[in-house]
């Protein structure tokens, strides 16, 4: 069946310019000649073509979208086939719309039904269709008939009519189409308002409107998104109606890879394959696999995608000639593959393997195989894994296999395996199968590797043994203890044996100063090691070596040292992987006479970590003795903290600075120094320092110390009583420890020591001094100030007689005669006159008995007694008599007797108490001691009455004013009374 489309070809032809006007005439005779042509065939061809199309139907398929159309061609004679070509076009939605023309070519029978079919990019249901055809004999036979019959008439296809009253439509249903492919969608509506809207995949899409209620979408190039299909969805925009499809959209269905065919049996064929990318669709319409042979015509449908099992008939045939075929809905792919069945042999894996005969060395294997058929060898190979080798053997077996393995190591475990293949055409190895088996144990092979540790602690010898464990080939299988024999070498009869459970790795015996040897075996449940010999000397050897600094790199640590002139046996370094831990961890390293360097690496080596090496020559005796010390880091760091300084001695003018406790052994590098940053208001450098500005920018002062053991500074040029602020750190290669806080120090004032030194005596004499006078109080009390006079234990009171109260406590009056009154004057709210003042000063009243034979006044003393106060029971102050002015002398008669007297002065005293107002006269006694020497007492009369010796306490009373009367001749034996005026105070 051949399709052949007619039409026109137009050609363009370009040429120089010279030749144009010949080539136009050429072309008008041309197209004059074809015009006539054409106008004989179209009279000719319109006649009718007497096989002209007939019998025309048009059916449609919704699913795959197809129109299929059939017809007949009347007036063949009977058995007659012709050659003709039917011209069909294809309108849509009008006639004259015409979108498809296509020529159809085929053989024609007599009384044949002709099919054609034609699928739709746009789903039938979104517009009409419109379909016709024509005819033209295209057969050799009958060459006068080559002309197009009559067009038939327009078939007309309408499948809305078909859809139903539902007020939406969506179109194509579950379409299956290829990643990649161009696909149109479109919807129907009932509505003819265009208020719809469609999405894919929630993402709304933009369309193109065939007519009032029909529009229509294009997708490119559809992608995949999920197995169960693409949703694509319309709804109205305003209402609630929705209508949906699914697209299913495929994956190119690719052609399966590395297709191949064996057989371990010879009865069954096993074809394994790749399918490739899946092709992401349900399992119903994923893609099938069929596997067919051209010899025998047999065919199977595989039931798996990646493999399938074909079944060998008995002695039929040895050649096969395969082809797989993949197939889906969309697309089918092929592949092909010829063979020899005996050249596909894979024989399964070998079974039953088995290990006899297992000794310390020696190991025998044993296997079974499956048969293949009478005349069939096997080659199998044999691999053993142990320890980190491989060995390979190739043994011909054709029903058992047996292989004897030698040289093994004791107590080892081993892994054998075999595989075996065709022997006499290879195709493929079988399967491995492993086996493991364990070599039994033997003696230790190697003596251990023993080292010491010597110290001296009172006296004695404390031996630390290290010793390394075997590796598992020394060992030749577990460790169970170690065997320890001493044997004192200066007495040959004494030894000692210890035994050490393993996994021990050392122990600690104490010996005295003589020479030992020590002998250590390890011992497993065969035998025991070969021993190793270690001397052990009381003498701790040179132990003044110099330590020399060494520095690490990435690869260890680069020790070397002088080669000793007399026999050595060999030489030892040993070091502490773990120096901070007190377990320490000592390692060592044994080497030969002749070398006199080498490399000490660690993975426990550390940066900023400071390591210690010894080096031991071993002398032909096997005693060990210390050539060199070395010392280093493998990597120096720079100081992390500073010394913890102490400041002491403090003047005006300096301080000294001592971190005597700060350990340059443990720091993270080799301390080179140190430097003391000082800052200061000033911020003046003296000789020796120099400016320095911190990461802070702040500047101070530096004073490097170049020696590390130097731990003490003394900061001096001071200023007195000034701020200052210090900091010492550290320096190394690699830098100086950190600028943490500084320490804030101020100097005292210049002349502060001098007077501490002179004020700390003086206070500790005052508090000497105190102390001795708190214990002496009494005595200072009586010697400085004694007490004063006790009223009621006065003398006085000795000489009253009172019988009306024997228990007299208080002094009246009436039971003293007074020396003297004082009356002094007060006006309250009152400024005087000088003369005023003058006039009021206190006059006194003396009352002193005469005496012919006193010549003259005494020495007396005067003072003030507030203890006869006859107002003190209310206040502190005195009372106040009030005195009437210028009383008349008849008020104050002569007292003719002092016994009289103070009745006298008692009655009126107590009578005017009530009418004298408080603060205003006061009356104060004056004892016969007293003598007027104060101030006031100037202003007695030139001549007052001179009192008596002053030897004891003698009567004493007060007396109002208005009772004393005048004062007498100097003969009289009365005390002589002065009348004071009014206002003036008694004292």
């Amino acid at each position: 069946m051949n399709v052949r489309k007619f039409g026109t070809n137009f050609y363009s032809f370009t040429r120089n310019p010279e030749p144009m006007a010949l080539f136009s005439v050429f072309q008008t005779t041309f197209l004059l000649a074809s015009l006539s042509l054409r106008t004989y065939q179209s009279e000719v061809w319109s006649e009718p073509l007497p096989w002209a199309p007939e019998s025309l139907k048009v059916s449609i398929n919704s699913t795959r979208q197809c129109l299929h159309l059939q017809w007949s061609v009347h007036n063949l004679a009977y058995h007659q086939e012709l050659k003709m070509v039917f011209q069909i076009e294809i309108s849509r939605i009008k006639t004259s719309n015409v979108i498809w023309v296509e020529d159809y070519s085929t053989t024609v029978k007599w009384n044949q039904v002709l099919h054609w079919s034609w699928e739709s990019k746009l789903p039938l249901e979104c517009a009409k269709h419109f379909l016709r055809m024509r005819s033209a004999v295209d057969d050799a036979k009958t060459p006068e008939q080559r002309f197009w019959s009559n067009w038939s008439s327009w078939e007309e296809v309408d499948v809305q009519n078909s859809l139903g009253h539902e007020p939406l439509f969506v179109f194509p249903k579950d379409k299956l189409v290829e990643e990649g492919s161009n696909v149109t969608i479109c919807y129907v509506s009932r509505s003819q308002q265009n208020n719809i809207s469609c999405y894919l995949e929630g993402v709304r899409m933009q369309g193109e409107q065939l007519g009032p209620n029909v529009s229509m979408f294009n997708l490119n190039h559809v992608a995949f998104i999920r197995e169960t299909g693409t949703n694509i969805y319309c709804k109205v925009d305003q209402g609630d109606g929705i209508k949906g499809i699914v697209l299913f959209v495929s994956k190119v269905l690719e052609e399966p890879k590395d297709f191949s065919c064996e057989t371990q049996d010879l009865m069954t064929l096993n074809c394994t394959w790749d399918p490739g990318r899946d092709t992401g669709l349900l399992k119903q319409l994923s893609q099938s696999y069929t596997l067919f042979e051209s010899f025998s015509g047999k065919k199977t449908l595989c039931k798996h995608k990646s493999w399938c099992s074909w079944q060998v008939a008995p002695q039929s045939q040895e050649t096969y000639n395969f082809t797989l075929t993949a197939e889906n809905y969309l697309r089918k792919r092929s592949v092909y593959l010829l063979f020899n069945l005996t050249h596909r042999v894979h024989p399964k894996a070998p079974f039953n393997v088995l290990f006899k005969n297992v000794s310390a060395t020696n190991a025998t294997m044993t296997w079974k195989v499956h048969t293949i058929g009478n005349y069939y060898t096997l080659l199998c190979q044999v691999d053993l894994y142990g320890e980190g080798k491989v060995t390979q053997h190739n043994i011909s077996v054709k029903v058992d296999g047996e292989h004897l393995f030698g040289g093994l190591e004791p107590d080892t475990q081993y892994m054998a395996q075999v595989r075996c293949a065709n022997a006499n055409r290879f195709w493929k190895w079988s399967e491995w199968t492993c086996q493991n088996f364990t070599t039994a144990e033997a003696a230790p092979s190697e003596a251990p590797d023993v080292w010491r540790n010597v110290k001296s602690v009172q006296g004695d010898c404390v031996v630390t043994l290290f010793w390394k464990p075997l590796s598992k080939l020394q060992a030749n299988g577990k460790i169970l203890f170690y065997n320890i024999v001493i044997e004192n070498l200066d007495r040959s009869s004494i030894s000692k044996l210890l035994s050490i459970p393993a996994p021990a790795n050392g122990t600690e015996v104490i010996l005295d100063q003589c020479l030992y040897q020590i002998h250590v075996t390890a011992n497993n449940s065969v035998g025991t090691s070969p021993a190793s010999v270690i001397i052990v000397s009381g003498d701790p050897g040179n132990t003044e070596v110099e330590e020399e600094r060494v520095k690490g790199t990435e690869d260890g640590f680069s020790l070397s040292w002088k080669p000793q002139p007399r026999n050595v046996t060999g030489y030892v370094v040993d070091w502490c992987d773990h120096p901070r831990d007190p377990l320490c961890d000592l390692q060592w390293k044994n080497l030969g006479p002749n070398t006199t360097s080498t490399v000490v690496s660690s993975g426990a080596f550390r940066p900023g970590v400071r390591y210690n090496f010894r080096i031991y020559g071993i002398s032909t005796e096997s005693v060990p003795y210390l050539l060199e010390k070395k010392t280093g880091y493998s990597q120096e760091l720079a100081p992390s903290d500073n010394p913890q300084v102490v400041m002491s001695n403090l003047t005006s003018h300096s301080f000294t600075l001592s971190w005597k406790d700060y350990s340059t052994e443990s720091q993270p590098s080799f301390i080179q120094g140190y430097h003391v940053y000082l800052k200061s208001k000033a911020g003046q450098c003296h000789s020796g320092w120099e400016k320095a500005v911190l990461s802070d920018d702040a500047v101070c002062c530096k004073y490097k110390i170049d020696n590390p053991k130097q731990k003490t500074f003394v900061v001096e040029n001071l200023q007195p009583e000034s701020f200052y602020e210090f900091l010492v750190t550290p320096y190394t290669s690699v830098g100086e420890g950190p600028h943490g806080a500084f320490t804030k120090v101020t100097t005292p004032d210049e002349y502060s020591p001098i007077l501490i030194r002179i004020i700390l005596p003086m206070v500790f004499c005052i508090l000497l001094l105190m102390i001795i006078c708190y214990l002496k109080s009494q005595w200072m009390k009586e010697k400085c100030y004694p007490d004063i006079p006790d009223p009621y234990k006065s003398s006085v009171l000795s000489l009253i007689k009172s019988k009306e109260n024997p228990r007299l406590t208080i002094m009246n009056i009436k039971d003293c005669v007074p020396d003297s009154i004082e009356v002094l004057n007060k006006q309250e709210g009152t400024r005087k006159s000088l003369t005023e003042t003058e006039s009021t000063k206190p006059t006194y009243l003396y009352l002193l008995p005469t005496e012919t034979s006193y010549s003259g006044p005494g020495p007396c003393i005067c003072f003030e007694n507030f203890t006869y106060n006859q107002a003190a029971s209310d206040s502190a102050s005195c009372g106040h008599v009030p005195v009437p002015p210028k009383a008349p002398p008849s008020q104050l008669g002569l007292l003719t007797s002092p016994e009289n007297l103070p009745k006298s002065l008692e009655k009126n005293y107590m009578n005017s108490l009530g009418e004298i107002p408080a603060g205003e006269t006061s009356l104060n006694y004056v004892s016969q001691l007293a003598s007027p020497t104060s101030g006031d007492k100037s202003s007695l009369p030139t001549n007052p009455p001179e009192p008596a010796l002053c030897s004891e306490y003698k009567m004493q009373m007060a007396i109002p004013l208005g009772l004393a009367s005048p004062p007498s001749s100097g003969s009289s034996s009365l005390s002589s009374i002065t009348l004071l005026e009014e206002g003036e105070h008694y004292h």
